[in-house]
């Protein structure tokens, strides 16, 4: 016997004006849901069954009467801020369904002492103001004294394993040469080190300031000897690894108060090659340098793609130095519905690698011409291209009037219909209308 099981991803913090539309592309996500499972109810094969929601209310409506209970009860409270009740069906909808993704989140999770409540911004406004919550659409995490907010895809699989971070301790310790291996293998994430006597006031400051980036920044110690030397670290050294970097940058082995380290973390946290990720994928967008990103698209697991990487990687060492480069790569597969806006969107086809500028606020993109087959473009193509980017050269801006005479996507043999049109070195497309 086959149960259909409906598991709810509704994107629902939605920062920007054309990759996430807060308002009028909120129902175009809702229209991509749900995903659908089916999961064996034979009692001969257990053990995969995704959960579905039991009918249960968890999730409290926070109100001036509850709030401070709440936040007394559970270890740890998660807040969505809403709009008030929406007139429109479609809208209600859509609160409806992301309300059911915090109860299966909740549902999930219940034994983990963590709370889930719902702030109307209209009908709760006070408490709101005294909770310092701001931006509808978003979920904020009390633990402690500190306020966390979510940057994330609202979905209830990523939302798990985002507040399972959050519990964990802020530091991870590191002791054994499994775990130094692990540490070295996480090249896609921004993550400290030091090297310390022990849980002295050195370390009690790094461990502070670890509190302020979790679970978004990853915070390691040792106060192992051969494990300090392997990774060249003198004692109250702190290592602070970019992504894809191999080699450091280095906070000197002198006391490091919280708001040093804080500081210096908040001065390298744009890295040069970063990965869009579920969990802070609307953090990285927001970040642009003056209204633009260089994107990149590659999927890792096919051997174009991984050898464009690749190439990334060596571009982005290379130029490891300049603060005015920041290039954000996306793999397709971990976004899976919106691979097709994507390619509706900027008229490109991501059955293979893609480098372009995107203007952030109208999704007018100029792309790399890469429509030869044999070839990538080498490092130092890419850094010639990138140039041209950064001085002006290639601008989304100058090509407004033109308009891309696309057909779509070939799906069964993976390239673009025979009447796209060449624009020669750059690929023009204006989305805006």
């Amino acid at each position: 016997t086959l149960s259909l099981q409906i598991h709810f991803s509704p994107l629902t913090h939605i920062p920007t004006p054309w990759l996430f539309p807060r308002q009028s592309m909120q129902l175009l996500w809702l229209s991509l849901l749900p995903c659908l499972y089916l999961a064996s109810l034979c009692s001969a094969e257990q053990g995969l069954e995704f959960p579905s929601f039991d009918g249960k209310d968890r999730v409290l409506h926070i109100n001036e009467r509850n709030y401070k209970k709440a936040l007394k009860r559970f270890d740890m409270l998660c807040l969505l801020y809403h709009e008030p009740q929406p007139a429109h069906k479609g809208r209600q909808k859509q609160l409806q369904m992301t309300e059911l993704v915090l109860e299966l989140t909740a549902q999930v999770l219940e034994d983990k002492d963590i709370g889930f409540g719902m702030v109307d911004s209209q009908k709760d406004a006070k408490v709101a103001k005294k909770l310092g919550l701001e931006e509808e659409g978003s979920l904020y995490i009390f633990k402690d004294d500190r306020v966390i907010e979510f940057d994330g895809e609202f979905s209830a699989d990523t939302l798990v394993e985002f507040l399972l971070d959050v519990l964990e301790d802020p530091v991870e310790l590191i002791s054994n040469p499994m775990e130094l291996r692990a540490f070295e293998r996480m090249e896609e994430d921004i993550r400290l080190i030091g090297y310390f006597k022990g849980e002295d006031s050195y370390y009690k400051a790094f461990q502070e300031a670890s509190e302020r980036f979790q679970p978004y920044i990853k915070f390691f110690a040792t106060f192992d000897k051969a494990t300090a030397k392997h990774l060249s670290l003198k004692m109250n050294e702190v290592n602070f690894y970019e992504p894809f970097m191999e080699e450091p940058a280095i906070l000197p082995g002198r006391q490091l108060s919280e708001m040093e380290i804080v500081e210096f973390v908040h001065q390298h946290k744009r890295a040069t090659l970063r990965k869009l990720r579920a969990e802070d994928m609307f953090e990285t967008w927001e970040d642009n340098l003056d209204g633009i990103h260089i994107v990149a698209f590659a999927e890792e697991e096919d051997p174009d793609g991984y050898e464009f990487l690749e190439i990334l990687k060596d571009v982005a060492r290379d130029n490891t130095n300049n603060p005015e480069l920041s290039i954000v790569w996306i793999d397709p597969d971990d976004f899976p519905l919106l691979t097709t806006y994507w390619e509706k969107t900027f008229k490109v086809n991501l059955f293979k690698p893609q480098i372009g500028v995107v203007n952030v606020t109208d999704a007018d993109s100029v792309w790399l011409d890469m429509s030869n087959d044999e070839d990538l473009p080498t490092a130092e193509e890419l850094e010639d291209w990138i140039e041209d980017v950064l001085s002006g050269k290639v601008n989304t801006e100058d090509d407004d009037d033109v308009k891309d005479d696309y057909d779509g996507v070939d799906r069964e043999d993976g390239h673009h219909g025979d009447d796209h049109e060449d624009h020669g070195d750059y690929d023009d497309h204006d989305d805006s209308d």
